[in-house]
């Protein structure tokens, strides 16, 4: 008869932990956002139709960010996808973010430290989609409209993040939005920075385990 040994039913979710590197994602996430607004060479593809309907219609940047974010989780609804907490503070901790950075960050006029704003909003937006992403909390409402889109059509994940993506810059860009060069540098770049820091800041799942395991089986 095998000896029983007590073992944890189920391994701790880090829930803090993952809560934590949520929010510092999100915060920093609309901190980049903000350095390439203040860059004045373009704005990341989502942003040219947020600037551009902040510019056309009145209110913030980050008042545009949260109101197309609800709109597009309303989107959702048809294509039956779940949001988590993530996908919820997504909509509203990024556009509170950006617009307290804008608030702080000075204007700037020479051209040297505008790149320096673009190649650190990039570097720091690919920290912060790493960080929020690999929290595993839910996705935010554009990936998930993406990824609802790609199941229920059957078409590329490919086709389908570029046909969204160049519809909103081109709407955002009639409205006035900043479509620049690096709006095509960040096109072409966060993919692959993403690639290298999401598998370093997911925080790993736990499986859960028997009440009981033979002493025997555990030695083995």
């Amino acid at each position: 008869m095998h000896q029983k040994l007590s073992a944890p039913r189920r391994l701790p979710r880090r829930l803090p932990r993952r809560l934590t590197q949520l929010y510092v994602g999100l915060l920093l996430y609309g901190l980049s956002m903000a350095l390439f607004v203040r860059s004045d060479l373009g704005v990341m593809p989502w942003d040219v139709l947020h600037q551009g309907l902040a510019r056309h219609f009145g209110l913030s940047i980050g008042a545009w960010t949260i109101i197309v974010g609800a709109v597009v989780l309303l989107g959702w609804i048809p294509l039956r996808e779940r949001p988590g907490i993530g996908t919820v503070s997504n909509v509203l901790v990024i556009g509170v973010a950006i617009d307290a950075a804008l608030a702080v960050l000075p204007e700037v006029h020479a051209l040297a430290p505008r790149v320096g704003l673009v190649v650190a909003g990039l570097l720091l937006n690919a920290v912060a989609t790493a960080l929020y992403i690999g929290a595993r909390l839910g996705p935010g409402p554009r990936d998930g409209l993406m990824t609802g889109l790609v199941r229920r059509t059957g078409g590329s994940v490919r086709l389908i993040r570029t046909g969204i993506e160049v519809a909103v810059v081109l709407i955002g860009w009639a409205l006035g939005g900043t479509l620049g060069l690096a709006t095509a540098v960040y096109a072409v770049g966060i993919g692959p920075l993403v690639q290298v820091f999401l598998p370093r800041l997911t925080v790993p799942e736990h499986r859960p385990v028997p009440a009981e395991v033979p002493a025997d089986t555990l030695a083995a």
